[in-house]
């Protein structure tokens, strides 16, 4: 049973920009800014659309007063669609901008729903990068709570890595400033709890890295037929590979393809091109025979790779996703083979990342603990309702095969409410669900959207559900 709203409405400041359910904007406030398409049937009481910090605090301040929960949009790409939750006061901030660099410390301030093209275009001014998400409408937001698997994540890092210190509006509605000296617990929980942060991101600050000057890729396309021996050559080259190039394959139909294609993209980020040249080399030298299309030493650069993530995730359509850690000690060819080779739609597309060595050296302190040297991840793409069945019923029968032969996943690129597994390690998520409820006991603030939304405090079981 829904909240009612209450009667009369609470007095707030004459420019408190909110929409109480059944206002004539609330509709577009509720999912408007939600990139995935198939949007939930839940219902805030009311939309806060926060363009100030202040705005912030007051949300806070008026969910305690009608005892309800606080949940938060940043940038809105969560294909689950979290922030949207029943009789919650939603706190949209795709109004409240803030960024700026500081030269002296290199270290840059932005609000959550700075997206990563926002945020590298101000970079790049001053001769500097973050290897923010891929995608380049995600807000940071999202991205660096759940760790963020970024921009040569294999050898640079996770972007939570980077982040420095945030500050937060916590349940309690007081803002305080987090970093490895104060609000220490926090800190840990900003660095991968993902929506289950207790508490609202305001402002995060960034470390950042000399920008590169040469980028370049090389890309190596086979028939789905040779899928074995394209993805067997490149996950045995990648774990000792250049220390500054991103390694993927996809299974995709690129470029309006009739047929399937195996493609295998090495990106690297150099500041010549006889770096560039020396670090793709090794593929070039090494490919197995069948290739059937492909580039080497093509320039390219952020905005450019930028251009092609937003290709391959077109606005205005429907998604379902999920993920998995394949174990190292797999037969990671054969767990992967049915995601690469039977995609449901010709806009969806399944995406081998390789992550060692990052997989393979000692973490921070922090909550994101679980990774393995092969992430898999499922994209389906498509435009109607009337396919979601389909598309739906083949993410779960591929992930019904190649979940046990996982060690977990990834926070962004899954749906609690669909499949529960682990997303840190055994320590992180005992030491991350206690954080939770020692800052927010009462489940203020909106945690985990699992199934029918009933974790609330608890928080997640942190384990694979077949073990529950």
């Amino acid at each position: 049973m829904s909240l009612s709203l209450p009667s009369p409405l609470p007095q707030l400041p004459p420019s408190f920009p909110i929409y109480w359910r059944g206002d004539v904007h609330y509709e577009h406030a509720r999912v408007g800014r939600v990139f995935n398409h198939r949007r939930p049937d839940r219902y805030p009481l009311a939309v806060v659309e926060a363009k100030r910090e202040e705005h912030i605090l007051e949300a806070v301040k008026l969910a305690k007063t009608l005892n309800c929960r606080v949940s938060v949009r940043s940038g809105g790409h969560s294909w689950a669609a979290w922030s949207v939750r029943d009789d919650a006061v939603l706190i949209d901030l795709g109004k409240y901008y803030e960024l700026s660099y500081d030269a002296e410390t290199q270290v840059a301030k932005a609000s959550p729903s700075t997206t990563g093209r926002m945020l590298n275009t101000l970079l790049s001014h001053h001769g500097r990068f973050f290897p923010g998400g891929h995608c380049p409408d995600v807000g940071i937001g999202g991205f660096a709570l759940q760790g963020g698997m970024g921009w040569n994540c294999k050898n640079w890092g996770w972007a939570c890595e980077r982040v420095i210190g945030v500050d937060v509006v916590t349940a309690n509605g007081e803002l305080v400033h987090c970093d490895k000296s104060q609000n220490t617990d926090l800190y840990f929980a900003a660095r991968g709890a993902g929506p289950g942060f207790p508490g609202i991101v305001t402002r995060f600050y960034l470390q950042t890295l000399p920008v590169y000057s040469c980028m370049r890729s090389a890309a190596y396309f086979y028939k789905k037929e040779d899928y074995r021996k394209a993805v067997s050559w490149i996950i045995e080259l990648a774990q000792d590979y250049d220390p500054d190039t991103e390694i993927v394959a996809v299974s995709s139909y690129p470029g309006g393809s009739e047929e399937m294609r195996i493609m295998v993209l090495l990106v690297t980020f150099k500041n010549s091109e006889e770096e560039a040249r020396a670090a793709l080399q090794v593929a070039e030298d090494s490919q197995p025979a069948g290739k059937i299309d492909g580039w080497f030493m093509k320039p390219t650069s952020l905005q450019n790779e930028y251009d092609d993530q937003a290709a391959a995730n077109p606005e205005g359509h429907r998604y379902c996703t999920d993920n998995a850690y394949v174990s190292n000690d797999a037969d990671v060819v054969s767990v992967m083979e049915k995601a690469f080779t039977t995609l449901p739609t010709r806009k969806s597309f399944t995406l081998w990342y390789s992550m060692a060595p990052c997989s393979r050296r000692q973490l921070p302190d922090m909550a994101l603990s679980m990774q393995s040297d092969h992430y898999l991840a499922l994209y389906t793409v498509w435009e109607h309702n009337h396919d979601d069945a389909k598309n739906r019923g083949w993410v779960k029968d591929i992930m019904q095969g190649v979940e046990r032969h996982s060690d977990g996943a990834y926070l962004g690129d899954s749906d609690f409410q669909s499949r529960q597994t682990r997303f840190w390690g055994q320590e992180q998520g005992k030491r991350l669900m206690q954080i939770r409820k020692d800052r927010d006991p009462q489940g203020r603030i909106c945690g985990f959207l699992d199934l029918g939304d009933k974790s609330g405090v608890e928080g997640l079981r942190n384990e694979h559900h077949w073990l529950m």
